[in-house]
């Protein structure tokens, strides 16, 4: 295979292309969203000629023979959490979630710049299986705004009150029960739960909360059927999905690639530095996979499983030679320390302790340290109000099983890092 996939000009903000088909990411390779003509022309017709030959119910069928998972991290299936808003009858809500607030990631923002007509498919379709009364989308980026505000215009065939939303700036404000208070005109924070938000959502109303590129593959689904889906993939876990390429690769940013796809072969086709040091999956709850661990390992929930990661939101960072994995976790997690909602204990108490333990392992690699650093992800570990703690425990967790070299050298007074971070997170202060 080679390397020599076509890489647009990254001030275009261009999707790289791979070797692989592209289904979210084919059309034109142009800045700029592409218009409602070309993407009708394009993919045979108006999402409605689809819809309104089908009954809500037919719809959801194929939405469930698909096989189509949730793409923000969770990997639910769709037709689940749709059949789950539509026992209550008509009237529900539909939340568009591009907040986006992983810094790692970039998907769903290029997808609402490049391909909102895409996502208003989507959107569209689940709108009609639902019998939703109004939708909501949330967006990161100014640009990404205006796309979807331009497409809206553009559009005559949407039957509900969409209001376009710029999200929430916090990390935990993505998580959908903050997205609802937020929306509501509250603090984006999470809210206990139950009632679920499928149940009780924006102002009481059953509430249907979905990443953008799930809702993109929704409405590919709807159009082409889940037959044509599965044609990607695994059986398992079909389709493609977007993954978010950082660190020492030659072709950073958004790919698409096959579920399922041997993570050498993503790294391979976008230009691995051979030297680096490993390779976080997953985004900032994810893992650390050490060189050794990468080859035999491939980009889905049951290909991962071995090593005990998952792919979360498609976030894959590659850590350059010369950097120090120990001290980029601790960054990463006094980041999240910071970014938690402070409304239960773990994140209010825990993830500081967690967050000063690693400090320590990073500044002496003293056991100490890491005997309170495994005793305070026990205690929070399971018992948040959200999956924050749980996120920040599973990569100190995962840091210390990957870098047990580092531990070493820290402890002797050393470290490997003599390069400044790249990871796409605010400095801030050095781990203490």
């Amino acid at each position: 295979m080679s390397v020599a996939a076509t890489v647009a000009p990254s001030d275009l903000g261009l999707p790289r292309s791979g070797p692989w088909t592209q289904r979210l990411l084919s059309g034109p390779q142009v800045a700029g969203a592409e218009p409602l003509a070309h993407h009708v022309s394009r993919l045979g017709g108006d999402i409605s000629a689809w819809t309104g030959r089908a009954g809500p119910e037919q719809l959801l069928d194929r939405v469930r023979r698909s096989g189509l998972r949730g793409r923000g991290g969770g990997g639910f299936p769709t037709a689940e959490k749709l059949a789950a808003v539509r026992r209550h009858g008509p009237g529900s809500v539909v939340v568009v979630n591009g907040s986006e607030t992983e810094p790692a990631a970039g998907k769903d923002d290029l997808l609402l710049r490049l391909r909102p007509h895409l996502v208003l498919d989507g959107l569209l379709a689940a709108t009609r299986i639902l019998g939703a009364r109004r939708a909501f989308l949330i967006a990161h980026s100014a640009p990404a705004l205006v796309a979807v505000e331009d497409a809206l215009r553009e559009r005559r065939d949407v039957p509900v009150p969409v209001e376009v939303v710029r999200g929430p700036e916090n990390f935990v404000g993505g998580e959908e029960s903050a997205l609802i208070r937020w929306l509501e005109g509250g603090s984006a924070l999470p809210r206990y739960q139950p009632p679920r938000v499928v149940d009780r959502g924006w102002r009481g109303l059953p509430t249907l909360v979905q990443n953008v590129e799930t809702l993109a593959h929704l409405g590919l689904v709807v159009r082409l059927g889940p037959e044509w889906f599965r044609g990607e993939g695994v059986t398992d876990e079909p389709g493609t999905m977007l993954v978010t390429l950082s660190g020492a690769v030659e072709a950073p940013g958004v790919h698409e690639v096959p579920i399922g796809t041997p993570l050498p072969q993503i790294l391979y086709t976008a230009g691995a530095d051979p030297r680096a040091v490993a390779l976080l999956v997953g985004g900032y709850f994810g893992s650390w996979l050490r060189a050794p661990q990468v080859p035999g390992l491939a980009l889905s929930r049951q290909g991962l499983r071995p090593a005990g990661a998952t792919p979360g939101a498609g976030v894959l960072h590659l850590l350059p030679e010369g950097t120090c994995g120990l001290r980029e976790s601790g960054r990463i997690l006094a980041w999240l320390a910071a970014q938690g909602a402070r409304q239960c204990g773990p994140c209010a108490f825990g993830l500081p302790a967690l967050a000063s333990a690693m400090g320590e392992a990073v500044k002496s690699g003293s056991e100490a340290a890491l005997a309170r650093l495994e005793r305070w992800g026990d205690q929070i570990e399971g018992r948040g109000a959200c999956r924050h703690p749980d996120g920040a425990v599973n990569l100190a967790r995962s840091a210390v099983r990957a870098f047990p070299d580092e531990l070493e050298r820290h402890r002797a007074g050393g470290c490997l890092g003599q390069r400044q971070s790249s990871l796409p997170l605010p400095l801030g202060p050095e781990p203490r």
